[in-house]
């Protein structure tokens, strides 16, 4: 008997014969012969009207994050409810658990909380009674009794660290898409899908802009040496292992392209070049609860230089207010630009390593399209590079066709 994590996202669960077509998989996973834990996330589209729901009560000021948590965890606990009872329908036996419930407890961060442990109890209790435990994704609960959520993709996040605290002997992660491929599919029409990817590489496109697996859970999967399947809900295909990395990886130079749309530039110019200027800048970033991207410091002239940095466009008017606030405080010449309307693109692959060239292939296919760079960004692994949102696409198409990775 083996003890499998399954999680469902939102399109998986989208309607009502999509969870019966889910509660049949996990029933026959079960009958199989295995204990199964299901993680769902909220209906595709239900996270996002409530979220619209919330502006419309409360139109003159941006509700508390407290109660935004209370609101959005209601989308899971729906689902869970409504798969136990199209299991229960089939035949099965099966049992709902909220993040509180199943023993998540979480850190007091309203909207982006982190795990901090799993005590997985009544899990273990409600498979050992014979039953499906169907897992509410995206939540948890402080040592307070609080409800948070894990923020966006959050669900990955508590399939993973479920199935490290149970041990499971395998974690699948059913999506709508066949797995991770080479590319976004709607974007470049000739992407491939990858049989196998490593931590790194998977945790590199997460968080540059693949929007198959959240960047945080990948993260928890490599710490704890959860080795996850990706695979569509929709049909029996193999789908993407995540792994290790073997020596037979870097054989591959480049693995994929990411793409990440709705990204924002912010501009310091003008900033007077000595020790704890940065430090200012980004402690005030800091304390918005901003999470920051790619960062270029121009060489000093004068005395002064400019620091950029990029950010989620959401968060531009929180970053923006915060560094107002501070900016008297830089020097008489400090002066702010910001930059919405731009987007990342990214190549990665761990062959990149031990493989030179990469940058000048990726930059010669940009321009052979005529797409301007604005920022570039190097790691080990990645190299990426900030453009015009109107150009993502293309650039997409054109550097995925230079690194050799169009279907044959």
């Amino acid at each position: 008997m083996a003890l499998i994590v399954q999680k469902y996202g939102g399109t998986s669960v989208g309607n009502p014969e999509r969870i019966r077509n889910c509660a049949r998989r996990i029933l026959e996973t079960q009958r199989a012969g295995n204990q199964v834990v299901a993680v769902v996330s909220a209906m595709s589209g239900v996270t996002d009207g409530l979220i619209k729901l919330s502006k419309e009560v409360s139109p003159e000021q941006e509700p508390s994050e407290r109660e935004m948590d209370v609101l959005l965890s209601t989308g899971e606990q729906t689902t869970i409810a409504l798969t136990a009872m199209a299991i229960n329908a089939l035949g099965g036996k099966a049992v709902s658990l909220t993040g509180a419930q199943a023993g998540i407890s979480t850190d007091g961060m309203h909207t982006k909380a982190r795990i901090v442990n799993i005590t997985p109890d009544a899990v273990h209790k409600m498979l050992d009674e014979g039953n499906i435990v169907m897992l509410a994704g995206f939540q948890g609960e402080t040592a307070s009794g609080e409800i948070t959520t894990l923020g966006r993709g959050g669900s990955d996040l508590t399939a993973i660290a479920m199935a490290a605290a149970i041990k499971a002997d395998l974690c699948q992660i059913y999506t709508d898409v066949d797995g991770v491929y080479t590319c976004d599919p709607r974007v470049v029409k000739c992407a491939t899908k990858i049989e196998e990817i490593s931590y790194d590489e998977m945790l590199e496109m997460a968080s540059s802009g693949s929007k198959v697996m959240q960047s945080r859970s990948v993260e928890f999967a490599k710490k704890f040496g959860v080795r996850f399947e990706v695979r569509s809900s929709l049909n029996n295909n193999p789908g993407t292992l995540v792994k290790e990395e073997t020596p037979g990886m870097e054989s591959v130079v480049v693995r994929g392209v990411s793409l990440e749309r709705n990204q924002a530039k912010i501009t310091i110019d003008d900033v007077p070049d000595r020790p704890g200027i940065s430090s200012i800048i980004f402690g005030a970033i800091a304390g918005a609860n901003v999470m920051i991207d790619m960062i270029v410091q121009n060489v000093s002239f004068d005395g002064e230089t400019d620091i950029s940095f990029t950010l989620s466009a959401a968060d531009l008017p929180k970053a923006e207010k915060a560094l107002r606030e501070i900016l008297g405080s830089l020097g008489e010449n400090v002066a702010l630009r910001t930059e919405s309307g731009v987007a990342k693109l990214s190549v990665v692959g761990i062959g990149m390593r031990s493989h030179s060239g990469v940058a000048a292939k990726m930059f010669k296919a940009l321009a052979d399209v005529s797409v301007n760079i604005l920022m570039i960004s190097t790691s080990e692994i990645k190299t990426a590079v900030i453009v015009q949102e109107a150009d993502i696409e293309n650039a997409s198409r054109a550097v995925h066709t230079a690194f050799g990775l169009d279907a044959a």
